[in-house]
């Protein structure tokens, strides 16, 4: 079987995706890793980097974010699956809005939150197609499509 695709959507302000990456190691998993941008500066600069200043704060988020979204489409139709992860620190709204364009494109998501989060994501829970409470049990499952 080839190596997947999986798109790692979540917070860039913690080391979850190296985590995760050793957990699938550990499981001898050989996958292929896309998501959002993780420079932060530059995940906020691109609109003005590629299309020049804007008139005020809400055109420069604003024309960054669709840059953004033209990368998340792209990498997220490549992908086999996409895994979102909801930390106890940082809770973006991207986030949120990547495992529901992953669930509403047939991606199959597994959705990674702690149990103090069940209430605040019953929405992305009832779209994932696995929900764990953790990056070891997201690491599993992506482990057991192998067995």
């Amino acid at each position: 079987m080839e190596p997947l695709t999986i798109y790692l959507a979540g917070e860039i302000h913690s080391g979850w995706r190296d985590r995760f990456r050793k957990a699938l190691d550990a499981k001898g998993v050989t996958a292929h890793f896309v998501g959002p941008q993780e420079a932060h500066d530059r995940s906020d600069d691109v609109g003005e980097d590629i299309l020049g200043p804007q008139p005020n704060p809400r055109y420069r988020d604003l024309m960054g974010a669709r840059v953004n979204t033209l990368r998340t489409r792209v990498l997220m139709r490549k992908a086999d699956l996409a895994v979102a992860y909801f930390g106890d620190k940082y809770r973006q709204w991207n986030t949120a809005s990547d495992a529901g364009a992953a669930a509403a494109s047939d991606l199959p998501l597994i959705l990674v939150r702690a149990e103090g989060l069940i209430h605040a994501l019953k929405e992305l829970d009832a779209l994932a197609t696995v929900t764990t409470e953790t990056l070891e049990q997201a690491a599993e499952a992506v482990a057991y499509i192998f067995e």
